[in-house]
């Protein structure tokens, strides 16, 4: 009996795991082939950076750390150079499009300039010394002060002046038989700005005054102080220079293609950056006929009544001007964010086909810039759709299939197997990120990045994290001199400097420079007086054999990717 139940226990102990390996491995086996499946039907996820990363699921980049975004579905059913994105891309992406149209009418556009505030040097005196001496008392000596006519400013010691009275004296007891002389002798202290009453008082007095005193002229505020006491002053050198701060000038930077939309009598807005709420009504008082040929700018000027003492000099004012403009070709106008912007081209996305997510890059002549649009001179029409948001993530996506994009011009990958279009792909952007103001800052932040560069290509972490920090320092700088577009490109550059320096060996600090010197690449673009001659070099083994670009002051390869390990791999792609 016992012998029995242990036999039964063994065949039935036998048939549970014959079958557990008979289907429960086939089980797992088409769960595993499900979920597979699934990926392979599923989205890829990407990042907008660099797409060249491809994963089956979300997460960050693991290149710069930015959230992946969905990627588009297989290019099936659509054109050559046309890209489809899934409906749910579309919504993650937040990509808007919007039908352009136009009649060719006149139109009124805003034109918005950026200026300073400026004391008015028609109500700006020099307070000047009429007469050789030495400043013995010096009344008022600091700038911001305020004066007021006949006030006393200073006493001086003049030896001609002494000289001067004595001969007055003497000349007064022979007024009855030398008028002339005496006469002379009176109108010599008079060119001196000595008034009738000094003159009588020391004539009457018969003393000769050794201190004399000098007094405004104008009444104002000292914007600069020119001399300070105990020093000995020339016949008409200036002692202080004073502004009537009660009117004002706004000096605007006008761009030599927008010179033709402003005229003198023109109405212009003021809006202080200090009182964003407060508008000022003024009228453009003149436009400085001669261009400034290093900043290809022309002035642009309006007087500003300042009674209340709110604006100060130096302060920054944006102007908004309506000029009146004709659409060209059918009066077609699209958003600024719709442009990518590449330094030569613009480039917009147009929806190919009204009712699915299909788009194609086309290459568009704009004019010149009105507010928050562009006038479009050729290659659109009225009544086509374009994209007007989220326009660098259908780039993206045209890069990733190897399809015409920003930098990529005629579709297709390159002969290594290596989409550079994509590496080069993250230095686009819808506006420039330089201003005319921010272009010697850039210059420095170069410099900062060579030397963090230096410290790589000796494999010295400690240095790399050291210029790093150097560099940020710079970055803040130039981000407070930019504009509001170019913001989230310097708040994505700030990150990865961070990274560098927080990055816990030389392997994270390499990694994080891949994107570092893309960016860079991307400033060096848009500066127009470099410091010195600027070298793009690639390695093709860097960045886990997908390539890698940086930037070099010099031709020859110092490779920041190995070091010593491979010092001289790489090779020159341009030349700044």
């Amino acid at each position: 009996m016992k012998k029995t139940i242990i036999y039964v226990s063994v065949a039935i102990l036998a048939g549970l795991g014959a079958g557990y390996l008979i289907f429960g491995d086939r089980s797992g086996k088409d769960s595993t082939e499900e979920h597979m499946h699934a990926n392979e039907q599923g989205e890829v996820w990407t990042c907008s950076m660099h797409p060249q990363i491809r994963q089956p699921e979300p997460g960050q980049c693991p290149i710069c750390g930015m959230d992946l975004i969905p990627s588009v579905t297989d290019g099936s059913e659509v054109g050559v150079n046309e890209i489809k994105m899934t409906k749910n891309a579309m919504a993650l992406a937040d990509i808007q499009t919007m039908v352009v149209s136009g009649n060719g009418e006149k139109s009124s556009a805003e034109i918005i300039l950026s200026g300073k505030i400026k004391m008015n040097e028609e109500t700006t005196a020099i307070q000047a010394s009429y007469f050789d001496g030495r400043i013995e008392k010096l009344y008022v000596d600091f700038t911001g002060q305020q004066v007021r006519k006949g006030q006393l400013l200073a006493t001086l010691y003049s030896p001609n002046l002494v000289a001067a009275q004595q001969e007055l004296i003497t000349a007064s007891s022979l007024k009855e038989s030398q008028p002339a002389l005496y006469a002379a002798v009176r109108n010599k202290l008079k060119l001196w700005k000595l008034n009738e009453q000094q003159i009588n008082a020391i004539e009457t007095s018969g003393r000769v005054k050794e201190e004399f005193p000098v007094y405004a002229a104008v009444s104002g505020t000292v914007s600069e102080k020119l001399a300070s006491e105990g020093d000995y002053v020339q016949q008409g050198q200036p002692i202080l220079k004073v502004s009537n701060l009660g009117t004002v000038w706004a000096d605007f930077d006008a761009y030599e293609s927008q010179v033709a939309n402003f005229k003198t009598g023109q109405k212009i807005t003021v809006v202080p950056s200090a009182y964003p709420s407060k508008e000022i009504q003024a009228t453009i008082s003149f436009v400085d006929p001669i261009l400034d040929t290093k900043t290809r700018t022309v002035t642009v000027r309006a007087l500003l009544n300042n009674s209340d003492g709110t604006l100060k000099p130096g302060m920054f004012v944006k102007g908004k001007v309506q000029s009146g403009v004709t659409k060209p070709d059918g009066g077609v106008e699209i958003p600024a964010s719709a442009v990518l912007w590449t330094g030569e081209r613009s480039l917009v996305y147009i929806k190919t086909n009204p009712y699915e997510p299909v788009f194609e890059m086309r290459e568009v002549v704009l004019g010149n810039r009105m507010g928050e649009t562009y006038p479009v001179i050729s290659g659109l029409e009225s009544g086509e759709e374009i994209v007007i948001h989220g326009t660098f993530t259908v780039d993206a996506a045209a890069q990733l299939q190897g399809k015409r994009s920003m930098m990529n011009t005629t579709g297709g990958r390159t002969s290594t197997g290596h989409d550079h279009g994509v590496m080069k792909g993250s230095m686009g952007s819808n506006s420039p990120l330089l201003t005319e103001e921010s272009q010697a800052e850039a210059n420095t932040l170069i410099a900062s990045y060579m030397e963090l560069k230096d410290a790589l290509v000796n494999s010295d972490p400690a240095k790399v994290k050291e210029y790093s920090e150097r560099a940020l320092e710079k970055l803040i700088t130039l981000r407070n001199k930019s504009g509001k577009e170019s913001q989230p490109f310097y708040e994505s550059l700030q990150k990865n400097l961070d990274g560098m320096i927080k990055s816990p060996d030389l392997k994270a600090q390499r990694d994080t420079f891949v994107v570092l010197s893309e960016q860079m690449i991307r400033v060096a673009m848009e500066i127009k007086d470099k410091s010195q001659d600027l070298f793009v070099q690639y390695c093709p083994m860097a960045n886990q054999d997908r390539g890698a670009q940086w930037l070099s002051w010099e031709k020859e390869i110092r490779n920041p990717y190995y070091g010593d390990a491979m010092l001289t791999c790489g090779e020159v792609r341009r030349k700044f």
